[in-house]
């Protein structure tokens, strides 16, 4: 991993800052508690919040004031060179990538609002190391033009595509020549803004590389959403990366949602039913944009915009087709053995239904119609198994020879 000296100095500033954020946040939450008990609330019925008055609330809202201001004089403290006696280089290690990847997915939204220097940004890496525009550039010029994006899921990073020893970007450079490039974005984010992100760095880098460029994407859980919301912005922007995509091919990707963020909506419903357990749904509330995207596979704006994302509402999305003149393949898992409609329509690889990950729907609109020969299921395997399977590896590359 390559060395960077302000690694450290960055993590502590992050950190320091989403301690500060942590203790405002559950300050605020003791005292909704505090008010409720206070006032005699009933078990259940609507929750009042309003903070509490007097002498208490003076003594919370002092509670925020110093905490704030100390938060800003760690941050001053850190900011200033020498800020960290004795502490050189530090290496960025796979461990600390994978933490900060998880940060991101749960709380990516929220650090990009702070301005948190542990907030992700979206761009092309290698060996976990960023390519800046002359690297890329010199990379796609010493390739043979076959360019294979590799699109990782939620809550990872990059690096995760190597996974038991195997890395399916690398293999398809070895059997069919194909350069891989890898995106590392925060998928905290809602998933149409970075679709948007995405397909805006995609026409910058074709613009620039002055030759004749065939594109691929591999794109695993979110990753896949990511690319369709890419792939329509792309087209509704006009860009000019669309025409040289030729294939797409979605792992496990939750097309029409994930059951785990299903249930955790109604979990916030749940605890909102008594004022005592009411200040308790902040913290299933804190997950980010991103995850509670997947609750139905939402991959436009328009989808989440001036909507509560909490709120138990149904799936409203607008439908999206796949993009046309793309060939389109969809690789489900199932942790079965055999065929299990059951299984299937409420398990399937621990996180996303097989049905979700084929595009499958009842309604015409939403069922995104792959053809059944790019279709291909997995058994007893898991969602992480389609990173590192070796029947995975095969299905996309005998796809993508052709």
């Amino acid at each position: 991993m390559p060395r960077n000296p302000n690694n450290l100095s960055t993590d502590l500033h992050g950190a320091g800052r989403l301690t500060i954020d942590a203790i405002v946040g559950i300050t605020h939450m003791v005292e909704s508690l505090h008010h409720i008990i206070t006032s005699l609330s009933g078990i259940l019925g609507p929750s009042d919040e309003n903070r509490t008055r007097g002498i208490t609330g003076m003594v919370y809202r002092n509670i925020r004031t110093v905490t704030q201001k100390v938060g800003g004089g760690i941050g001053f403290l850190l900011d200033r060179p020498g800020s960290i006696p004795g502490k050189k280089d530090v290496i960025s290690s796979p461990r600390r990538e994978a933490l900060l990847s998880a940060l991101n997915g749960v709380l990516g939204d929220h650090l990009v609002a702070a301005g948190n220097p542990l907030a992700v940004s979206m761009q092309f890496r290698r060996n976990g190391k960023p390519l800046n525009e002359e690297t890329l550039l010199d990379t796609i010029q010493q390739s043979d033009g076959k360019i294979v994006i590799m699109v990782h899921g939620s809550c990872m990073n990059d690096l995760q595509w190597n996974r038991q020893e195997h890395d399916h970007g690398a293999a398809l450079a070895r059997d069919l020549g194909f350069t891989p490039l890898y995106i590392h974005y925060n998928t905290g984010l809602h998933i149409s803004e970075n679709g948007r992100k995405f397909s805006d760095l995609l026409e910058r880098t074709i613009a620039q590389s002055g030759k004749p460029i065939t594109l691929f994407i591999v794109a695993h859980s979110m990753g896949g959403l990511v690319s369709r919301s890419a792939c329509h912005y792309g087209k509704t922007s006009g860009h000019t990366w669309m025409n040289h995509l030729k294939k797409l091919v979605f792992l496990g990707t939750p097309h029409h949602g994930a059951p785990l963020e299903k249930c955790g909506n109604w979990i916030d419903k749940i605890l909102e039913i008594s004022p005592y357990s009411a200040p308790f749904s902040h913290l299933g509330k804190i997950r980010s944009c991103g995850i509670t995207d997947l609750r139905y596979g939402s991959v436009l704006e328009n989808d989440w915009k001036g909507c509560d994302r909490f709120k138990v509402r149904g799936d409203q999305r607008n439908p999206v087709p796949l993009p046309e003149g793309v060939a389109c393949y969809a690789i489900a898992a199932s942790t079965g053995i055999k065929r299990n409609k059951l299984k299937n329509a409420f398990v399937g690889d621990g996180l996303v239904t097989t049905n979700s990950a084929l595009g499958l729907h009842k309604n015409a609109e939403f069922n995104l119609s792959i053809p059944q020969t790019h279709q291909w299921v997995g058994r007893n395997m898991n969602h992480m198994d389609l990173l590192s399977h070796p029947k995975v590896y095969e299905t996309i590359k005998e796809w993508l020879k052709t």
